[in-house]
């Protein structure tokens, strides 16, 4: 059987310009498998005299989905997705990898490498062309995206009895919560491990009205210590998309890794990002102009060695204009333009530099500039 998948798999592959969407490659006695991919030609444009973080973004990915009847009532399923992108050192990931079990009204249980169960609400602002997905940051606000090793249960339409009202469990055990993209302590005596960690969300489509709400938590174990809570509200009517979204991290201590001098406990950060979306239909395709704003900061932290640096300073803040043009369902152009409203001294600045502790002031000025995304994706 193995096989005789495979001699349906390569040449579906081969020829994935002709499908619409993912590709069957097998369905037969119950079982079902499709591969899907993308092709992420980017680039970045600024006018920084250093270049940094200019120049080719592209990505690809391939995955494959698989679903298996178990009973009338019980179905199997998993999802593989990698990811390699282009450029010198650049990183490859598996993005997710997980199996589990789906009951119909009683829900779905799975487990392996797959979104923190918060990425619910921050998924409901992450959709513009290039840029934003801000608050999908595990080492601010715990569970908010991709980590390993987590196992979640979810329920749509509450065990079949209220349409549209969902909610899900999860637990991570030693997952990608604890990342050192932040803070971190330059001198290596404090071990920044990956922790446990536990959040719930749930969210609801209001009846027919395109109108959808959510609201979630999630707590680490750990040295950190770190908690996030997070509320979202969406329109998503017609042609028209609105979506808002607040959230609120809180973890024992954090560094600024521009400054080793800048160390503070209870430290406290907090994001709003709001976007407008708005589908204008052509004979051939359709074009989506958005606009967004997107602000996270560091909102309080205790004194313990010197928090100047840390209080009150902005992560991330701009302005996102940009425009999606969809050929058909296939192929898709991007512009993306962030007006960055970051300072020099923000940490969102330094930290978009960060390497080994060390880094230029032109270079620190230079991540204050705007940016211009440029993209063509080929999905299948």
């Amino acid at each position: 059987m193995k096989r005789n998948l495979l001699a349906i798999a390569i040449p579906a592959l081969l020829i994935a310009g002709t499908a619409n969407a993912s590709i069957e490659v097998w369905n037969k006695d119950g079982n079902k498998v499709d591969f899907y991919g993308r092709v992420y030609a980017l680039n970045y444009i600024t006018d920084r005299d250093n270049q940094t973080g200019e120049g080719d973004k592209t990505t690809a990915r391939l995955g494959m989905s698989g679903q298996t009847q178990v009973t009338d009532s019980v179905t199997g399923y998993g999802r593989w997705e990698y990811e390699a992108n282009t450029g010198k050192n650049a990183d490859n990931e598996t993005r997710y990898a997980f199996a589990g079990l789906n009951f119909g009204d009683f829900g779905s249980f799975d487990y392996g490498r797959n979104d923190g169960v918060l990425k619910t609400l921050t998924s409901y602002t992450d959709v513009l062309p290039e840029f934003g997905g801000d608050a999908s940051n595990n080492d601010l606000y715990a569970l908010t995206d991709r980590t390993k090793a987590v196992a979640t249960y979810r329920n749509s339409d509450f065990f079949g009895l209220v349409n549209g009202l969902r909610f899900a469990v999860q637990y991570a055990d030693n997952g990608d919560n604890s990342s050192t993209n932040y803070f971190n302590k330059h001198d290596g005596n404090e071990k920044h491990d990956s922790a446990e960690a536990w959040g719930s969300v749930v969210d609801w489509d209001v009846l027919d009205t395109g109108l959808s709400v959510g609201a979630g938590y999630a707590q680490t174990g750990g040295h950190k210590d770190a908690k996030a809570w997070s509320a979202g509200i969406k329109y998503d009517n017609d042609n028209l998309y609105l979506a808002a979204l607040y959230i609120q991290g809180k973890q024992k201590y954090g560094w600024d890794n521009a400054s080793t001098s800048h160390r503070a406990d209870d430290l406290k950060t907090k994001g709003y990002e709001f976007v407008a979306q708005y589908g204008i239909d052509f004979e051939v395709g359709r074009l989506t102009p958005s606009v967004a704003y997107i602000q996270h900061k560091v909102k309080d932290a205790s004194h313990y060695s010197s928090d100047a640096g840390l209080k009150g300073n902005d992560l991330a803040k701009y302005v996102d204009v940009g425009l999606t043009y969809d050929f058909n369902k296939n192929l898709q152009a991007i512009i993306d333009y962030k007006i960055n409203l970051l300072d020099k001294d923000d940490i969102g600045a330094r930290h978009a530099l960060y390497e080994d502790g060390s880094f230029t002031k032109s270079q620190i000025n230079g991540t204050t500039k705007d940016t211009v995304a440029l993209g063509l994706i080929y999905q299948f």
